[in-house]
């Protein structure tokens, strides 16, 4: 019998990437039991470097905070984890690379809300399956999005805003990076909720919008707390209110969108850590171990939070969770905003 399972256990690799392509061809997931997975396996992973994916270009607040993660797993699991930049169609094409990985656990995806979630609720065309073709391993940070307004709108404060469009419809208009994107579907969700006619204005990027904002060409803008901190504490844009239902440590006095009067909205912008469907739960368990140590190192924690970002961690379960109540909810909004992205 003791040839037999190492054998068995030699072929794996190729056994788990010749199933994963057969059972993506007959569209189901593909589910590999990590009955039979030897203890001394778990107990010896990881014994090379582990990559993580990061599904946009270098530079970013996405890519800041996956390299803070990545620093501290690697002292957890005492081998190196080496975040990848690969960036294109908003994260599909790093997403269709992971999931054609060996599912082993040393290829992972740093997912954004974006990628794992907005991109399934809009787009036809992923050629994989957002929910079926990846496992959850440990969500690991979020952080609130602002609305800031060019300083030059007569509005201070959200209900006044509102107030503002109300009484001049298609007048003002709110920037994106572009139809479909997170802060595209964060502002259908502020017209639906504040009953207000404001036109959207789509960009190729978050920066061309705020380009617009700063030159009074656009009125609003809806966007990731850290990289707006510097324009609001200089008076270039004006902070009406932040999207969770806590305030941000950074802008303390920026009241969120319930206190301002809109019950229900909650859109905080998170990133969280996948590995391709059939990695074996007591590799997924000892990677999502490996995040709950780096998010709640004291290093990391202060330069979390001198971003505006908070360090959360999770059992790979409390994700699986979290990001399907994501997916309802942004899936509500596509279908009430009437949102269509072309293949």
């Amino acid at each position: 019998m003791k040839p037999q399972y190492l054998s068995l256990k030699a072929a794996m690799p190729a056994f788990s990437r010749l199933a994963k392509q057969l059972a993506a061809a007959a569209g189901v997931a593909l589910l590999i039991p990590s009955v039979g997975l030897a203890a001394e396996d778990v107990d010896s992973f990881p014994r090379q470097p582990i990559k993580l994916v990061v599904p946009f270009s270098a530079g970013g607040g996405i890519d800041m905070m996956a390299r803070i993660a990545a620093e501290k797993m690697s002292e957890a699991l005492g081998q190196n984890v080496v975040v990848q930049n690969q960036g294109g169609g908003g994260g599909v094409v790093a997403s269709r690379s992971v999931v054609q990985a060996a599912p082993d656990g040393y290829t992972l995806i740093f997912h954004s809300v974006s990628s794992a979630v907005v991109n399934a609720t809009v787009r036809k065309d992923l050629g994989y399956d957002p929910v079926k073709d990846f496992v959850p391993v440990s969500l690991v940070s979020q952080f609130p999005l602002v609305m800031i307004v060019n300083p030059d709108v007569p509005a201070k404060t959200v209900p006044e805003f509102i107030e503002l469009l109300k009484k001049n419809p298609d007048t003002y208009s709110y920037g994106s990076s572009g139809i479909g994107s997170g802060i595209h579907l964060a502002g259908e969700l502020f017209r639906k909720l504040a009953g207000v006619d404001i036109q959207h204005i789509p960009y190729k990027g978050t920066s061309s919008a705020l380009t617009d904002v700063l030159a009074g060409r656009v009125a609003m803008l809806i966007d990731g707390v850290p990289p707006q901190v510097a324009n609001i504490k200089s008076g270039q844009v004006r902070a009406l209110a932040v999207t969770t239902t806590t305030r941000s440590e950074v802008l303390p006095d920026v009241p969120t969108m319930i206190e301002s009067g809109l019950e229900g909205y909650d859109i905080p912008f998170w990133v969280a850590i996948y590995a391709p469907a059939g990695t074996p739960k007591p590799i997924v368990d000892k990677l999502s171990k490996a995040v709950n140590f780096a998010m709640h190192d004291p290093k990391s924690i202060e330069r979390l939070k001198a971003v505006g970002a908070v360090g959360v961690g999770s059992t790979p379960e409390e994700l699986d969770v979290f990001w399907k109540k994501q997916l309802q909810m942004y899936s509500d909004i596509v279908e009430s905003s009437n949102i269509e992205l072309s293949n």
